[in-house]
C-alpha cells in the first residue's frame, strides 16, 4: 500500500504522524518506559514495523517457514493442519470450511478489503484521480497483465494447465516496496510512485479476473441478497448515517452472501473498500477552528464525546480504516496466508518434475520476461505517443529495473494458483514453483537493474558539463 502508517505508536515516546491524515497521536506509554519489555522488544519492534519492507520480509519469512514445514520430518503435519475442518453456526445455519479456505476466503477478505481502501483514495485523492498524469504506469499495468497472460497460454494452450493464465498477471505490492525499500535513496521517489501506481491498477486488473474468470457457479438468489445489502450500504451513505457498528454487520452480511452466490468472497472485500468514503464528513480547518474557538475551560464527559467526533470526523473513514488494518494485513493476514498456501513438498522428484512442466515454465516466463517486456514496451508506446512521461529522475534503465520487480507476484499469484487449479494437485505445485522460482529471480534481477541505473545516474552527474565553443576557441 502506498500509505505505511505507524502501526503501533513511535519508539521514543513522541506523537506520531499520520503522512496524509496530518491528525497526531501518542504512541503507548510503556513504550517510552525504562523496562526490559519496552528497550529490548517494544521499540526494536515497532521500529522494525514502521519500515516499508518489514511487510515483504515477514511475508518471505512465513512462506520459507512453509516450504520447510512440508519438507520437513513432520510434513505430514503440514496438510493435514491446514485440513483440518472448522464449523461456524448461527441457528440453524452452518458453514463449514477447512483451515485453509478459511484463510483464502475469509482472512484473505481483509486484504482485499485493505486493497479496495488504497484503489479509493486513489482515485479520490491520489495517483489515479487525474488518468493523464497516471498515463504511463496504467498503460504499463495492462502492459504487465496481457503479455505474461500471452506468454502462459504458449507454454500451455490446449494443455492441462491452460486455466493458469490468469496466474502470472498479479504484482505483489508487498514484496514489490519491500525490493525499492531495501535498496533505499537509490530509487527516485517518482520511481516508487510509478510502481505503486502500477501495482494497484494491476491489482483492479487482477480482481477483475477473478470476479469474471475464476467463479464456476452462481446462486441468483445469495447474489441477490449479496447486492441487497450493497445497496442497504450506499442508502445508508446517502443519509449520512455513520456507525461504524452498522457498516460492520451489513459488510459480513454482503461476505457471507458473496460467499455462498458463488462469487469469490474476497470480491465483497474489494467492494465495501470502494464503498468506504474517501473523504471527511467534516472540513478538517473548520473542525478544528470551530473545536479551538468554542472549547470552555471545563469540559463534561458529553462535550469531550462531542469535540472527538468532530476532529475524528474531519479525516476521512477510508483513512482512518487503512491506518487500523493495514498492520493487520500486512503483518497477521499475508503471512498466514502465505505459511497456508507456500508449503510445497518438493521430495519425491517433485521439484524435477515441476521444473519440466509447462505450467511452471509458463507461470516464471510470464513473471520474468512477460512483465518486463510488457511494462516497457507499453511505457514506451505511452510515452512515444504523447499521453505521458517518465516520472522525474527515472531513466529507461531504471524503468527497466521497475518492470523486473513488477514480476514479483507471490500473493495474488499463490490466490488465483488456488482458485485455477484448486488446492494440494500437482498443477498446483508446478505453479507454485513457477510462482516462487519467477518471483526470486524477478526481484534479483530487478534488484541488479536498479542499482545499475543508480550507478550511471550518479555518475552523470559527476562528469563535467563540456565548455562553451567559444571559451574553448579563447
Amino acid at each position: 500500500m502506498s500509505r505505511h502508517w505507524l502501526p503501533w505508536g513511535t519508539t521514543d515516546g513522541e506523537q506520531g504522524k499520520s503522512e496524509h491524515s496530518g491528525i497526531w497521536r501518542a504512541g503507548p506509554i510503556w513504550m517510552a518506559s525504562d523496562r526490559k519489555l519496552a528497550r529490548f522488544v517494544g521499540r526494536p519492534v515497532a521500529a522494525f514495523l514502521r519500515v516499508e519492507a518489514a511487510g515483504g520480509i515477514i511475508l518471505l519469512a512465513a512462506a520459507l517457514a512453509a516450504l520447510f514445514w512440508a519438507n520437513s520430518p513432520w510434513s505430514a503435519s503440514y496438510e493435514s493442519f491446514w485440513s483440518t475442518e472448522l464449523t461456524l453456526q448461527i441457528g440453524t445455519y452452518e458453514l463449514t470450511e477447512d483451515l485453509r479456505h478459511w484463510v483464502n476466503d475469509a482472512l484473505m477478505a481483509v486484504f482485499f478489503f485493505v486493497v479496495g481502501l488504497e484503489i479509493k483514495y486513489e482515485m479520490a485523492c491520489g495517483e489515479l484521480r487525474d488518468p493523464r498524469s497516471a498515463a504511463v504506469p496504467i498503460m504499463a499495468a495492462f502492459g504487465g497483465m496481457a503479455v505474461p497472460a500471452a506468454i502462459y497460454v504458449a507454454f500451455n494452450a490446449g494443455g492441462d494447465g491452460a486455466d493458469g493464465w490468469g496466474i502470472p498477471m498479479a504484482t505483489d505490492i508487498a514484496f514489490a516496496l519491500g525490493v525499492l525499500a531495501v535498496l533505499g535513496r537509490r530509487i527516485p521517489s517518482g520511481a516508487r510512485v510509478f510502481l505503486l501506481t502500477l501495482a494497484i491498477v494491476d491489482d483492479i486488473g487482477a480482481i477483475t479476473v477473478i470476479a469474471l474468470f475464476y467463479t464456476e457457479s452462481i446462486s441468483f438468489l445469495w447474489l441477490v441478497l449479496a447486492l441487497a445489502g450493497i445497496l442497504a450500504i450506499i442508502a445508508l451513505r446517502r443519509v449520512r448515517v455513520w456507525s461504524p457498528y452498522i457498516y460492520v454487520t451489513l459488510g459480513v452480511f454482503v461476505w457471507l452472501a458473496t460467499f455462498q452466490s458463488g462469487v469469490h468472497a474476497t470480491i465483497a472485500g474489494v467492494i465495501l473498500g470502494l464503498l468506504t468514503p474517501a473523504k471527511p464528513l467534516l472540513d478538517q480547518a473548520q473542525a478544528k477552528e470551530y473545536a479551538r474557538q468554542s472549547i470552555p475551560d471545563e469540559l463534561d464527559p458529553g462535550e469531550v464525546r462531542r469535540y472527538r467526533f468532530l476532529l475524528n470526523e474531519s479525516v476521512s473513514m477510508s483513512e482512518r480504516l487503512e491506518r487500523a488494518l493495514h498492520p493487520w494485513s500486512s503483518y497477521v493476514v499475508l503471512p498466514i496466508f502465505a505459511l497456508a498456501n507456500a508449503g510445497i513438498d518438493l521430495g519425491g522428484g517433485v521439484l524435477e518434475e515441476a521444473l519440466g512442466s509447462p505450467v511452471t515454465l509458463g507461470v516464471a516466463a510470464g513473471l520474468v520476461l512477460g512483465k518486463t517486456v510488457g511494462v516497457v514496451v507499453t511505457s514506451w508506446i505511452a510515452v512515444r505517443l504523447g499521453w505521458g512521461r517518465l516520472p522525474t529522475g527515472t531513466s529507461w534503465t531504471t524503468l527497466l529495473g521497475l518492470a523486473m520487480v513488477a514480476g514479483v507476484g507471490f500473493t495474488v499469484s499463490l490466490f488465483i494458483t488456488g482458485l485455477a487449479f484448486g488446492d494440494g494437485t500437482l498443477l498446483a505445485d508446478d505453479a507454485k514453483v513457477g510462482v516462487l522460482g519467477g518471483s526470486i529471480i524477478a526481484a534479483s534481477l530487478g534488484a541488479a537493474f536498479l542499482v545499475m541505473a543508480d550507478g550511471r545516474r550518479h555518475q552523470d552527474e559527476e562528469q563535467p558539463e563540456p565548455e562553451p565553443a567559444e571559451e574553448k576557441r579563447q
